[in-house]
């Protein structure tokens, strides 16, 4: 038959378990924050390659937008 776990045993790893969860929650926290700033870098990079790409079109604004909005 099984043992029965006293009541501060419970208490105890319950304590634990909340303590675990709070450190995977500020890492979760930590790599949610750079993987804002990486999206943010590649948004950065990709509208920096589409002005690129414009200036060099000589083309009008009017004749991009038509163009983007077909």
């Amino acid at each position: 038959m099984a043992r029965k776990r006293s009541i501060s045993a419970i208490e105890t790893a319950i304590a634990k378990v909340k303590e675990e969860m709070t450190g995977v929650q500020q890492k979760y926290d930590t790599l949610a924050e750079k993987l804002l700033a990486l999206q943010k870098q590649q948004k950065e990079y990709e509208a920096k390659g589409i002005m690129d790409a414009y200036a060099r079109s000589g083309k009008s604004y009017r004749e991009l937008m038509t163009f983007l909005e077909t």
